[in-house]
C-alpha cells in the first residue's frame, strides 16, 4: 500500500485564499467522512491535476476581488466538471470570474446575521426550508450586487441580496457567510449536504481505514530499515510510535528524554505504557539534572525555550547515536503544520515546540523522516489512537507544551518551584475530573507566579506564593475563551491547594481570552 491518501479516497480540494479559518473547512469535510486537502490558491491548478478531486471548495480571505494583486479563482477550477462551493471571498471570486459584479459594501457585514431562505436547493435540503430564517456568521467588506448568468439567489439577508447563490446545472454554489465556524450552527450540515447530496461522495474516510493504509505506507517506506522516534509524553508522538510499531515491530526504538519538567507521575506513565502495555523498545533518559542546571537563573521565556530545545536535541542525538544503524527518524507532525508551511502568504509555519519535534536532526544525522500523521488533524489523531488501543488517559489528555512546566513557572526555574507546581497542578486536574469537566475543557493547568503575598494560616502569618489557575475552551488552540467554572468549584480547588500544598497561600483564576492573551503564560 504505497499510494498517497488522495489516491485511495474520494478527495475534496480546498483552495485557500488566506482565510484564518480555512483549516476548519477541511475539518468539517472530514467530519462528514470525506477526505480533504488544503492548498494555497497559487497551487490550485497543480493540485487539481495531482488530486483529481471529486469536489472543490473555495475559502474566504481578507482581500478584495478588485485589488490588483488579489487572488483569483483559476478558470480550471470552475471548468473541472465537479461541484464547487465558494465561501465568502470564494463566492465573490466565482462571481468575478463568471460575469457577476462585486462592489465595496457601504455597510459591511461582520458578526452574527440571519439569512432568509428564498428557494429550495440541495445545499439546504433537510436543513433549511424556504421561508425560514437562520443564524449565520458574516465577515466581509465587499458585496455581490449581480450574479453570473445561470445563477439564482437561494438565500438573502438585509445587507446581502445574494447571501447564497446556486447554478444547479453546473453544480456551482456560493455563500456569503462562513459555513465552517460554530457561529453558523447548521454550517456543518450544509457542508455535509455539499459533499454527500451534491457531490455524491460516499464518505469512506475513517481512522480504521487510515490505520491499515498507513501501516502499508510505513512498511513500503522503511522496508527492512530501523526507525527511532522521540517521545514527548504527548498524544501525537505516542500515536505515531504505536502505529509504526504495528508496522515494523521491534525495528522501532523510542527515545524518551525526561527533562524533569513533566507533570506529576507523567514520566512513569510514559515508560509503563511503552515498556509494559505495548512492549515497545524504549530508551528512557533521565536528564533532569542536566536541564535544571542549564536553566538555573534563566528567567526570560524565550531563553528558557531555546535552552530546553538545544539540550533536547543534543540529548536525543547522543542517544540515537548509541543505538546506531537507524535510517529513519519518526516525528508526530500533524496536518496543520503542513498547511502552515505552505500557507497562502508563503510564510513560514508556526514555531515548532522543540521538546516534541526534533526538526533539524534528519540533516545532521543523515536520516529520512517518517511522518505517518502528517495528513491528520488533532481530533483525527485522537480517534486513530483509540483505533490503536491507546488508553483514554493518553488519548484524551490536554495539550502540554514542549518546554513543560518551565514556562508555567514565570521567572527562574528551580526544583523546589517545580515540586510545588506539580502538586498544585495535580490537585486542580483531579478536581476537574471529579467534576466531570475534563473533556469539556481544551486545556487546564496551574501557573506558579513569582509573587508572594501575606496570609493567615493557623493564626500565624504566612508569606507564600500565589498560584494562578487557567482553563480554556477552544476548537484548535488558535483562539480560546476562559472556561466558565462556577464559584463553588473554584472555591473547592483553591481550598485543597492551599491546605495540601506547602508554599501556596493564595489562588487566583485567569479570565483572559485568546486574543489578547495566549493560552500559556510564557
Amino acid at each position: 500500500m504505497t499510494e498517497p491518501v488522495s489516491a485511495v479516497h474520494d478527495t475534496v480540494l480546498i483552495v485557500d485564499f488566506g482565510s484564518q479559518v480555512t483549516q476548519l473547512i477541511a475539518r468539517r469535510v472530514r467530519e462528514a467522512g470525506v477526505y480533504s486537502e488544503v492548498v494555497p490558491f497559487q497551487a490550485a491548478e497543480a493540485a487539481l491535476a495531482r488530486l483529481a478531486p471529486k469536489a472543490i471548495i473555495l475559502s474566504g480571505g481578507p482581500a478584495s476581488v478588485h485589488g490588483a494583486e488579489s487572488p483569483q479563482a483559476a478558470p480550471a477550477l470552475l471548468e473541472a466538471g465537479v461541484p464547487v462551493l465558494g465561501i465568502c471571498y470564494g463566492e465573490q471570486a466565482i462571481c468575478a470570474r463568471l460575469g457577476g459584479s462585486v462592489v465595496p459594501a457601504e455597510e459591511r457585514e461582520f458578526g452574527r446575521a440571519f439569512v432568509e431562505i428564498v428557494a429550495e436547493s440541495p445545499l439546504f435540503e433537510g436543513v433549511w426550508e424556504p421561508g425560514t430564517r437562520h443564524q449565520v456568521w458574516m465577515s466581509h467588506g465587499d458585496k455581490v450586487v449581480a450574479i453570473p448568468p445561470g445563477f439564482r439567489p437561494i438565500a438573502v439577508t438585509e445587507g446581502s441580496p445574494f447571501a447564497a447563490i446556486a447554478d444547479e446545472s453546473r453544480r456551482i454554489y456560493g455563500v456569503q457567510f462562513h459555513l465552517e465556524v460554530v457561529h453558523t450552527p447548521d454550517g456543518a450540515k450544509l457542508i455535509s449536504n455539499f459533499v454527500h447530496r451534491i457531490a455524491g461522495l460516499a464518505g469512506d474516510w475513517t481512522m480504521a481505514k487510515f490505520k491499515d493504509e498507513a501501516i502499508g505506507r510505513i512498511r513500503a517506506q522503511v522496508g527492512q530499515g530501523r526507525v527511532i522516534c522521540g517521545l514527548s509524553g504527548g498524544v501525537d508522538s505516542a500515536v505515531a510510535a504505536v502505529l509504526i510499531h504495528e508496522a515494523i515491530g521491534e525495528r522501532l526504538t523510542c527515545i524518551f528524554v525526561d527533562h524533569g519538567l513533566m507533570r506529576q507521575d507523567e514520566a512513569r506513565q510514559v515508560v509503563e505504557l511503552f515498556r509494559g502495555h505495548y512492549n515497545i523498545p524504549l530508551v528512557h533518559v533521565d536528564a533532569a539534572a542536566t536541564f535544571l542546571a542549564a536553566l538555573a537563573g534563566v528567567a526570560d521565556p524565550e531563553a528558557k525555550r531555546k535552552t530546553i530545545g538545544r539540550l533536547f536535541v543534543e540529548t536525543f542525538e547522543a542517544e540515537a547515536e548509541k543505538i546506531g544503524g537507524a535510517g529513519f527518524l519518526a516525528q508526530g507532525t500533524l496536518y496543520p503544520d503542513v498547511i502552515e508551511s505552505v500557507s497562502f502568504t508563503g510564510g513560514p509555519s508556526v514555531t515548532i515546540k522543540s521538546h516534541h519535534n526534533v526538526g533539524g536532526l534528519p540533516e545532521r544525522m543523515n536520516m529520512a523522516l517518517v511522518e505517518p500523521l502528517r495528513m491528520l488533524f488533532k481530533d483525527e489523531v485522537r480517534a486513530l489512537g483509540r483505533e490503536l488501543g491507546l488508553p483514554e488517559a493518553f488519548v484524551g489528555r490536554h495539550p502540554f507544551p514542549g518546554p513543560g512546566l518551565a514556562i508555567r513557572c514565570p521567572g527562574a526555574v528551580t526544583r523546589e518551584k517545580l515540586d510545588v507546581l506539580r502538586k498544585a497542578d495535580a490537585i486542580y486536574l483531579d478536581e476537574i475530573r471529579k467534576a466531570g469537566l475534563y473533556d469539556a475543557i481544551w486545556q487546564a493547568f496551574a501557573v506558579l507566579l513569582p509573587v508572594q503575598t501575606v496570609g493567615v494560616m493557623g493564626d500565624s502569618r504566612t508569606y507564600d506564593s500565589v498560584l494562578a489557575l487557567r482553563a480554556v475552551t477552544s476548537v484548535d488552540g488558535m483562539t480560546a475563551d476562559f472556561f466558565h467554572f462556577d464559584m463553588a468549584f473554584l472555591g473547592r480547588a483553591a481550598t485543597r491547594i492551599i491546605n495540601e500544598v506547602k508554599g501556596v497561600n493564595r489562588v487566583v483564576y485567569d479570565v483572559t481570552s485568546k486574543p489578547p492573551g495566549t493560552i500559556e503564560w510564557e
